[in-house]
């Protein structure tokens, strides 16, 4: 069984998107640079970081927010796959109605665990990623079902927006540093979550 890999790109303050995130405005008000490291002129250490993020996954996971963009008008292309396309299942309580990439996602209205159980089911040996949104993203993480996490620190204060990590009482998540790797785009740093 593949390890449950969380990825995601974040701004130094910590928001996942700016303000006002939709259809419209995609990565909110401001956004737009979180994803320079892939978008912009990316240097070798980006172009491997985002190799990372297809390389050896059988199955994402993803939340509704992201799924709507990802699906709109400004989303993926249908031919935007180079390889074979690994499973992708939304956690969402409200599917939608209509999706322009039909076929490409299975939609999870029972809750993270039982995404995750399908995704790993999917995956087999390769891992499962988790890609957002950051309500997700800490969901899982809060959870203790994430392995290995993997961040994007994009050189960029937002000041608000969509938040990776939010106040909990849960216990410390503690994380053993593995790899960091700075670019003028983007910090790109990886550890591996130790589990309780």
């Amino acid at each position: 069984m593949g390890r449950v890999l969380l990825d995601i790109t974040m701004s130094l303050d910590g928001f996942v998107t700016g303000p006002g995130a939709d259809l419209t405005h995609g990565l909110g008000i401001g956004g737009e640079p979180l994803h320079d490291w892939i978008t912009g002129e990316q240097t070798d250490a980006d172009r491997e970081a985002f190799e990372s993020t297809s390389t050896g996954i059988g199955a994402v996971l993803m939340g509704r927010r992201t799924f709507d963009l990802i699906d709109g008008p400004q989303g993926w292309s249908a031919d935007g796959f180079s390889g074979e396309r690994p499973a992708i299942f939304v956690v969402t309580s409200n599917p939608p109605s209509r999706v322009r990439l039909d076929g490409w996602f299975e939609f999870v209205p029972d809750g993270i665990r039982p995404a995750l159980k399908l995704a790993r089911d999917a995956a087999g040996a390769q891992d499962v990623m988790i890609m957002g949104g950051g309500h997700l993203c800490r969901q899982y993480l809060y959870a203790g079902l994430v392995d290995e996490l993997r961040v994007h620190v994009a050189p960029i204060v937002l000041g608000d927006g969509t938040p990776l990590f939010e106040r909990t009482t849960l216990a410390p998540i503690r994380l053993v540093p593995r790899e960091s790797t700075s670019t003028p785009n983007a910090s790109h740093l990886t550890y591996d979550v130790e589990k309780p």
